[in-house]
């Protein structure tokens, strides 16, 4: 069983809005569903198992309760693969700059 400890950074998941409270203009199958949110902050208790409800104060300051996901997440977006065109586009940018005396 993973456990936090008070003023560790962790995620908690909080339900928004209920499946019977969403709004008709959504799809099916996204109306079935709750509409969570995932948030980061420290925990307040002093210690808590993931799974269970805590509270955590945000970096906003925001005291907010939900169930205990993760301790010390890891940030899990990027920005897809890299662009080829765009891995050089600073170099060429450069060597057109010294050729032109920075003249475009």
């Amino acid at each position: 069983m993973i456990t936090a400890h008070k003023g560790e950074y962790v995620e908690i998941k909080r339900v928004i809005l209920e499946p019977a409270n969403r709004s008709s203009n959504v799809p099916d199958d996204t109306r079935r569903l709750p509409y969570v949110a995932r948030i980061g902050g420290f925990l307040l208790e002093e210690e808590a198992a993931v799974g269970t409800t805590v509270t955590i104060l945000t970096p906003a300051e925001r005291v907010i309760q939900g169930q205990l996901l993760a301790v010390n997440p890891p940030y899990a977006h990027h920005f897809g693969a890299p662009v080829p065109e765009l891995l050089t586009i600073g170099m060429e940018l450069k060597s057109r700059l010294e050729k032109t005396g920075g003249e475009g």
